[in-house]
């Protein structure tokens, strides 16, 4: 074996703690999936080890794993999901892949690793089931109306009412009302199409709506003037609008940027519609609250 270059080494030590980081995350995942994710995990595993080992003979020294990059994605993974950790932890292996480009010259094997990391998101990942992927799509119908017909409504109800508790009450009632509406239409039509568990369709679709509705509503029940209100109210939209979107970019391999942009057009496009028709409706009837 050719004497590596000083710069070389430190790259493969790198490379190391990588590996056996990832090789610890999958481990840890694996634990709390059911058998069939576990043996596909199980097996992603062990390709990481064999990196490592391969890796080692290059380096002849052991490193340790990454015990904070461990946690972390054990955390990720409880709270929004396997499949969300996974994918986001194969996301930050990009750069490592180039790293592994550059080194093929002085490590041949470096281009097997390279083949198969690239192997775990093309297909090994994707063998991967989890339940609340399978009903992102109930949980964008909901999340996403809600912003649309929440934003609408309370930019409305804003310059028509202008009394930020009463508005609050409102858009609770209507968001509940609306949340239950979206709820039986979605149950309706997965039972009609014969796709997925109507049941789960349904609570997935209602559980984003309320939530969605409880976090825009807060502002007006909290915040004593209604104008600062429907701004700090708008700010929610975007935070939610932008956390949702990155969830299922990485989730779904989709663009970012464009699932963003096209729900903030939508959702704000309606609410200043809907503040023009509040403005209107005040001016023309004489409301006086």
């Amino acid at each position: 074996m050719t004497e590596l270059k000083p710069e070389t080494i430190r790259a493969l030590l790198e490379f190391q703690r990588n590996e056996i980081t990832e090789y610890n995350v999958y481990l840890t995942l694996a634990q709390r999936v059911d058998e069939e994710n576990r043996k596909v995990l199980e097996r992603i595993a062990r390709d990481e080890l064999r990196h490592y080992s391969i890796l080692r003979k290059y380096t002849g020294r052991d490193v340790e794993p990454d015990a904070k990059k461990v946690l972390l994605y054990s955390l990720i993974s409880r709270i929004f999901g396997v499949i969300f950790a996974i994918k986001l932890m194969e996301r930050g292996e990009e750069l490592a892949q180039e790293g592994y480009e550059r080194i093929m010259d002085e490590v041949p094997e470096a281009a097997t690793i390279l083949q198969e990391e690239e192997d775990h998101e093309d297909r090994l990942v994707r063998l991967v089931r989890e339940e609340r992927v399978e009903y992102v799509g109930s949980m964008v119908l909901g999340l996403n109306d809600a912003l649309v017909e929440l934003t609408g409504a309370l930019a409305g109800l804003t310059f028509a009412l202008q009394n930020g508790k009463l508005i609050g009450v409102a858009g609770l009632v209507m968001g509940i009302a609306a949340s239950l509406s979206m709820a039986a239409s979605e149950y309706l039509s997965k039972r009609s199409e014969g796709v997925g568990d109507p049941l789960k369709g349904a609570l997935y679709t209602g559980v984003a709506y309320i939530i969605t509705v409880a976090l825009m509503v807060l502002p007006f029940l909290t915040i004593p003037n209604p104008y600062t209100a429907l701004v700090s109210m708008l700010g929610v939209a975007v935070v939610i609008i932008g956390l949702f979107s990155f969830y299922v970019s990485v989730v779904k391999d989709q663009s970012f940027r464009r699932m963003f942009l096209e729900m903030l057009a939508i959702s704000l496009g309606v609410a200043l519609v809907s503040f023009a028709v509040g403005w209107a409706v005040r001016v023309i009837f004489g409301i006086e609250v």
